[in-house]
């Protein structure tokens, strides 16, 4: 069964967080940010942290946060809450398969990313989102071969 997918994106500044998350509605949910990513402001990395730890963010606010400004993300760990849905703490895919979360996105070391999602025909489409990018080693997580023990970065 697939749970998600992985993929590579380049390690410089860009709004990719936007463009990997375009298959999904995300003004739809709650996000819970947390990491290290920084805005770019004139080519240049800001001190402004674009999330704070576990702040939750109206989905709205978030899209058009990741759709106009410029970031460098270092380590993110975002997590999807539909509204009227509980936010809560998610560490591991046995939690969130028992949560309300919808989906989980995690980038560590700057590139590699990890997708876990509930929705299966939402992982087909950020599959085939993550090859039109052209991001590299692009791969369904599956329970065969998802060595992840923590959703966490």
């Amino acid at each position: 069964m697939n749970r998600g997918v992985s993929f590579q994106i380049p390690n410089e500044y860009g709004n990719f967080l936007w463009r990997i998350l375009q298959p999904v509605e995300i003004a739809n949910y709650r996000w819970q940010t947390s990491g290290e990513s920084y805005f770019v402001v004139e080519g240049e990395l800001d001190d402004e942290e674009l999330f704070h730890d576990y702040e939750i963010v109206e989905g709205a606010v978030f899209e058009q946060q990741l759709k106009t400004n410029q970031y460098y993300t270092i380590f993110v760990e975002l997590k999807a809450f539909p509204y009227g849905k509980m936010v809560n703490q998610v560490n591991t895919y046995e939690e969130f398969a028992d949560s309300d979360c919808e989906l989980v996105l995690l980038i560590a070391d700057n590139s590699y990313v990890s997708i876990y999602c509930k929705n299966k025909n939402i992982i087909e489409k950020l599959y085939f989102n993550a090859l039109q990018n052209d991001f590299e080693d692009v791969q369904f997580i599956t329970d065969e071969n998802d060595t992840r023990t923590s959703l966490t970065v």
